[in-house]
């Protein structure tokens, strides 16, 4: 086994508990008589994220191991998507809501409804308020390690620009992440950030019009994979791939393909597990309905750095 592959279940198996900083947990779900979680409802942000299919696929998996069933929600991004498919699943009674929230207060009284209802709600990917547990990267860490990376590798000095992305949690704990880490380079400056949503297409977008303003940045951070690569999109057609290195955050199949095509800006990605939160999300749930101790309400998965230098190690999703 690589020392990749290693450090990679390693962090899947011992997660760092704390307490993550913008999340304000509920208090402890009312106790119930000892049953099991037969019905889950997993809510993602957006389906057309390989983050998020590939949440689906691992707890399609997790679900059937416990022989439950599951039902999965698109939000589409959409905040009163996600409130629609909460009154939904408490009217199907499920016994555990999974949720990756578009916005972590808005979704509030949604989440109150359902735990008035005797649902479990834990939050996945990003905190939700309300919710009994949230299992997530440790988003500030991804961002380090991401950034970290990225400005050894332009020699420590130079411009920046920051693809940013929809004001969650998480995303802003991976651009706070980076800029800690700026903080540590004089000659690194971060000339322009601009929000995307998320998605390669506007990753595209914005970072065109963050080098027309800018044409002498040599290093750009997306927060997530999808928008990292619309970067690269965006670096090849203003015809500077050789001047110009891309880092992300996630460490999707596509960002494990850019990283072996020969000549891509893309040089590094700080990986997410999306299997593994929502297979702790329902073993959580489980010993929550067994009435067992639950040390934290937030887990936090660290995040492991790939590059061209170890991906063939690297095992993915």
């Amino acid at each position: 086994m690589t020392k990749l592959h290693k450090a990679f279940l390693a962090v899947a198996v011992t997660a760092v508990i704390t307490t993550m900083t913008g999340f304000i947990p509920a208090a402890s779900a009312a106790p119930q008589e000892s049953k099991k979680i037969t019905h889950i409802g997993l809510m993602v942000q957006d389906m057309s994220n390989p983050f998020f299919s590939a949440m689906e696929r691992n707890a399609k998996q997790a679900a059937a191991k416990i022989g439950a069933t599951l039902n999965v929600q698109d939000a589409q991004v959409d905040l009163a998507n996600q409130n629609t498919q909460i009154d939904a699943f408490i009217q199907q009674k499920v016994d555990l809501i999974i949720i990756s929230a578009v916005d972590e207060s808005g979704i509030e009284p949604a989440i109150q409804r359902a735990k008035a209802a005797g649902i479990i709600v834990i939050a996945v990917d990003t905190p939700a308020r309300g919710a009994d547990a949230a299992i997530m990267t440790n988003a500030i860490q991804a961002g380090e390690t991401s950034c970290e990376y990225l400005f050894s590798q332009m020699g420590g000095k130079g411009k920046v620009l920051l693809v940013d992305g929809t004001p969650i949690q998480t995303i802003i704990d991976r651009i706070k992440g980076c800029k800690n880490v700026a903080q540590k380079y004089p000659d690194i400056k971060i000339v322009g950030q601009q929000a995307s949503r998320n998605d390669r297409a506007s990753g595209l977008m914005v970072t065109t019009d963050m080098l027309t303003a800018n044409p002498d940045v040599s290093g750009i951070f997306g927060m997530n994979d999808p928008a990292a690569l619309g970067a690269v999109l965006a670096v090849e057609q203003a015809g500077k791939a050789g001047a110009i290195k891309v880092t992300g955050v996630d460490g999707s199949p596509e960002a494990v393909e850019e990283l072996k095509r020969s000549g891509s800006p893309f040089i590094g990605t700080a990986t997410q597990n999306p299997g593994e939160m929502v297979r702790q999300a329902i073993s959580l749930a489980q010993d929550m309905v067994d009435g067992k101790h639950i040390a934290s309400p937030t887990v936090l998965i660290p995040s492991v750095l790939v590059t061209r230098d170890n991906v063939d190690s690297y095992p993915g999703w």
